[in-house]
């Protein structure tokens, strides 16, 4: 089953030197686990383009669909033969970008 592994921060491109080499050392250790399928880090909130198309011509806005103190920094996407094992790599991915994360698996899996 897949997962989906939010990364949360209140702020932009804040990982120290440390931080990152401890994520890329996770990201290694999700690859030769057979845990990684795909994981990238995003650009600040007001990059967003919210895109509303659900009425008779596209609505595109500026900035988060919310405005809010945290937001997605970045993500994994995981392949886990159960709940725990997402749950032990979100709690490792957790500790190795020293940030909250979610963690939800994909419908249908």
């Amino acid at each position: 089953m897949q997962y989906l592994v939010s990364v949360i921060d209140d702020k932009t491109g804040s990982a120290t030197p440390d931080e990152m080499a401890a994520i890329t050392a996770f990201n290694d250790r999700l690859a030769a686990g057979g845990h990684w399928v795909f994981a990238g880090g995003l650009a600040a909130p007001g990059t967003a383009t919210v895109v509303d198309n659900r009425g008779g011509e596209p609505m595109v806005t500026d900035g988060p669909f919310l405005e809010t103190k945290e937001h997605l920094a970045g993500f994994w996407v995981i392949e886990a033969p159960d709940p725990d094992v997402a749950l032990e790599l979100a709690a490792e991915g957790s500790k190795r970008c020293n940030r909250r994360v979610e963690l939800r698996p994909f419908l249908g899996g």
